[in-house]
This record gives structure tokens, sequence and C-alpha cells, in this order.
């Protein structure tokens, strides 16, 4: 389906790798192991794929505790052994992961062009609060929603729909920026308009719906919406 701006008066955007660079933790990773890129792939790889078991389990436990399990079990299969200290020194990285350049300006147009601007996390209400904090975003955003609040991870419809209960908006006149396939996937399911952020020029997934917009800044979006 093609993006219709016409329909949309809410935008909700994901934190991690769309407003903030998980990437970025491989400078903590860098200073404790001599290969920190395939133990950085292989922890955010566990972290989505835990958030989803605990999904099918119908079990719960905040993202970030989610994040820790991950780390250490990246850290284990890479054959990496760092005290208990030093692995709360790399989790701890999420709380100041770099910002990427076009969200401040990019958030701002869009506020300023009328749109209700929310975050929505797998991340729980700490690390979101330290992560807008650290954005120097807040006066931006019109709320922020996490998945903690019905201890249910994306992209479970539930949270989708949860998120425009709590910004009072109709589903579909949401669009919902993120750039995890996923993430987008579970917005456009969910009956939000899906706008993937690909800042890397990376290939769409194979399997399921493709998003309704693809921008590669906050900026292509604000254009797409004349804001």
């Amino acid at each position: 389906m093609a993006f219709d701006p016409d329909r949309v008066s809410t935008i909700t955007v994901d934190s991690y790798s769309t407003l903030v660079d998980v990437d970025s933790v491989e400078r903590a990773l860098a200073a404790r192991v001599g290969d920190p890129e395939p133990i950085s792939r292989r922890w955010r790889a566990r972290s989505l794929q835990y958030t989803m078991v605990a999904n099918h389990l119908e079990t719960y436990e905040t993202f970030y505790e989610l994040n820790r399990a991950a780390l250490e079990y990246a850290l284990e299969a890479s054959d990496v052994s760092l005290s208990a200290a030093e692995r709360e020194e790399i989790l701890e990285t999420y709380h100041e992961l770099a910002v990427f350049e076009d969200v401040r300006d990019g958030l701002a147009r869009l506020a300023e062009g009328g749109y209700g601007v929310f975050v929505l996390s797998n991340g729980n209400p700490a690390m979101l609060a330290s992560m807008v904090d650290h954005a120097g975003i807040e006066d931006l955003l019109a709320g922020v929603i996490s998945a903690d609040e019905i201890e249910t991870y994306k992209p479970s419809r539930e949270l989708y729909r949860h998120a425009a209960a709590r910004t009072g908006t109709p589903i579909a006149e949401i669009a919902h920026a993120s750039a995890l396939p996923l993430d987008v996937q579970g917005a456009t399911n969910a009956g939000m308009q899906g706008v993937w952020i690909d800042r890397q020029g990376s290939p769409w997934e194979l399997f399921g719906p493709e998003p309704d917009l693809t921008v590669e800044t906050f900026h292509e979006l604000a254009d797409e919406l004349g804001a």
C-alpha cells in the first residue's frame, strides 16, 4: 500500500537503532575484547530473539534484564570471560548510546508540523528516560510508551494497539517509524502505516509485508508529510 500522508495525525518512533545507534556499544566492548563487532552483533540479535521468545512463552522480564542475558550469552558464545562488574559497565552503555544526526532536527520538524510524536519501544521506562534525556528530545515528544506497560514486546499487535489507545489516536491515523523491519511489519499488521528508516541501504526482508514508506532520515519523513 502506498503511503498516505493525509491519513497521518500521530507518529510513533522506535528507539534503539532508530533514534540511537546500538552499534556504538562496540566502543565499550573494544576496551575489553579484541574483536567486538561479532559480539555486538550476536548480542543485539539475541536481545531481539529473547523478546519474541518471551511473547510466545507468555512470560515477561524487562528489556534491560533480557539485554543482560543476551550480552552474557554473546560473551560466552565468543569464549570471552569478563567480571560481573565489567559486564554491567558494558550493559550500562545503553543509557548513553550515540544519537543519529538527523534525530533532533528531524523530530523537531515533525512536532512543529503539528504531529504528536511518541516513542514506542521495547525498552523499559528507566532505559527510555535515560535515552530521551541523552538524546535531548524530551521537549519534542508528546509521550513515551513502553512495552513494560502491558508486558508484551514487539511485534505483537497488542503493543501497537496499546500505543494507539495511549495516544488517543485511531490506529489507522498513526505512522510508525522504525529502523527494524520486524517492527515496521508489526505496526502494519496492527493497522498503522509502516515507515522504514533505512540509513544503511539494506535490502528489505524477503518475508512479510513491505513498508508503506522507506526513507533514510527523519527529514525525509518530514518532507513526505509536508512538515
